[in-house]
């Protein structure tokens, strides 16, 4: 029988320092570590790569981890080290896993400068509701690791590969037809969609960069049925879900 190990413990300042950090790209880098808070998405690690180094928790009893030691905090140390304004039962210390690429995957997204943390981490919960393995991330686009969308992942993270690379050199040797996105393109529900493809968001503003925009077959977009034209566009993640439930839609009636 394995047990559990538990140790109450008070964190060192130089500790307590080098959590606190991590909610920068430059230091997660440097120590190679990163941020997951909250028992419920902690625990979607479980059967994931990624090795847990440390796990502080108020409440270890409620978080089952055999493979790796659980030190018992104060609620006043965890709010020092989390990144929430409500800080949750449990942070979990994880280490930086390589950036890998996952060779035939057959659709992937590809983010073309995304920033909003916010967004990345909704399109990654997406990917992961619907199969999506992987999602290719221009060098800019904002950092998978960054607190803000490990949190707003909910735990998909842990299932849909991220890569980063230079989009062009990448593009240039991918063999599958490329769709963008944008206000102008092919009406959506008019499009045919091969098995195996890639979809293109850009970044919030500026929309897909042109060195991106050459390597693109057909652009499409989402038509607006609304009679009064008062909103100028759709939010970045809300225009993946619209986008990703039509293909997903026409994928299940082919299946029948």
């Amino acid at each position: 029988m394995i047990f559990l190990k538990i140790f109450v413990t008070m964190l060192t300042a130089h500790t307590i320092k080098t959590l606190q950090s991590l909610d920068k790209k430059k230091y997660r880098q440097k120590y190679n570590l990163f941020l997951v808070e909250g028992n419920k998405i902690i625990k979607e690690l479980a059967d994931s790569g990624y090795e847990i180094e440390t796990i502080y928790s108020i409440n270890p009893q409620n978080i089952d981890f055999r493979t790796t030691a659980i030190e018992e905090i104060l609620p006043t140390e965890l709010k020092k080290i989390s990144f929430l304004q409500r800080p949750k039962d449990s942070v979990a210390v994880c280490k930086l896993p390589e950036n890998k690429h996952l060779e035939d995957t057959p659709i992937q997204l590809i983010l073309d400068g995304i920033q909003d943390p916010g967004n990345f981490g909704t399109i990654i919960r997406l990917a992961d509701w619907f199969g999506i393995e992987q999602i290719i991330c221009s060098s800019d686009t904002v950092d998978l690791y960054n607190p803000k969308v490990i949190q707003a992942t909910m735990g998909s993270f842990a299932r849909v590969n991220v890569f980063y690379t230079n989009l062009e050199a990448y593009l240039a040797t991918y063999n599958n037809p490329i769709f963008g996105t944008d206000m102008t393109g092919q009406n959506l529900y008019k499009t045919s969609f091969p098995e195996k493809f890639s979809l293109v968001f850009g970044n919030e503003g500026n929309g897909i960069r042109p060195a991106t925009e050459s390597f693109i077959a057909q652009m499409i977009s989402i038509p607006r049925f609304g009679e009064i034209q008062s909103t100028e566009s759709l939010n970045v993640s809300m225009s993946a879900s619209i986008i990703l439930g039509e293909i997903f839609s026409k994928k299940s009636v082919g299946m029948r």
